[in-house]
Formats: structure tokens, sequence, C-alpha cells
């Protein structure tokens, strides 16, 4: 099944979803101390390696973390080419002062907002995507 890529049908199907839970950006050298079906998303940088798990994991690793996030998931089947959805809602938190932390998988494109404004964020989405007639 392809990804859709018009932006319009984008917006108005993204239906965000919040996944309960505390999660954080964690960084690691040793991926085998890890069990993976815990790990949320791992990306190799240059410096280390960066994670991202529940927070009771990490608390569990002893792992270091400086940002508790809420996990809000857009359910739409956006396709990786697709031009404008992440400028679209980015900019939609960040003129309510709302930070994101954007992961874009194969399916879906995953937001990270700073917990306390989970709900915020939640609400500025869901404006975002009946406004955009």
């Amino acid at each position: 099944m392809k990804g859709e890529k018009n932006l319009e049908v984008l917006l108005k199907s993204m239906k965000p979803k919040h996944n309960v839970g505390e999660f954080v950006f964690c960084t690691t050298e040793n991926l085998e101390q890890l069990n993976l079906s815990q790990v949320i998303m791992t990306f190799k940088e240059e410096e280390s390696v960066t994670i991202i798990l529940e927070k009771e994991v990490a608390d569990k690793l002893n792992l270091n973390y400086s940002f508790i996030a809420s996990w809000i998931t857009l359910t739409v089947h956006s396709a990786l080419e697709a031009v404008g959805l992440t400028a679209a809602f980015s900019n939609a938190l960040s003129e309510n002062d709302i930070s994101c932390n954007v992961v874009a998988a194969y399916y879906h494109d995953h937001i990270f907002v700073d917990k306390k404004d989970s709900k915020r964020a939640l609400q500025v989405l869901t404006n975002l995507a009946t406004t955009c007639d």
C-alpha cells in the first residue's frame, strides 16, 4: 500500500493519536545491553547511537536523559516523499510555543513533545486537520 502524497488529504486525515506513556531520548555506545523490543527507535549518529524508549526502561538501565516527552502518532499513512506535512504541523505547533521532535517512519509520522504540552499539542494538531478546507 502506497502512502498519501497530497498535502490537503494528509492534513485532513492525519488523526493524531496519543501513545500512552513517558518517553525519553538517550544515547548509548552499547546496543547489546538493550532488549531491542523495548526500544522505540534507534538512530546511529557520528557521536553515538540515539535511542528513544519509555522512561521507565531508561531508568531501569540507568540511562541519562534531559527531556521527558509525550508521543503523538499521525495515523495517516504518509508517503516518505510527501512534501509539506512536517512543515505544516511543526509550524502550527511552533505558533503555539510547542517544541516538537519528529520521527518519520515508513507508515506514519511520530511527534515527540514535552510532556507538559501533550494536551495542547493534540488540540493544535486536531484543529489543523479540521481547518484545512
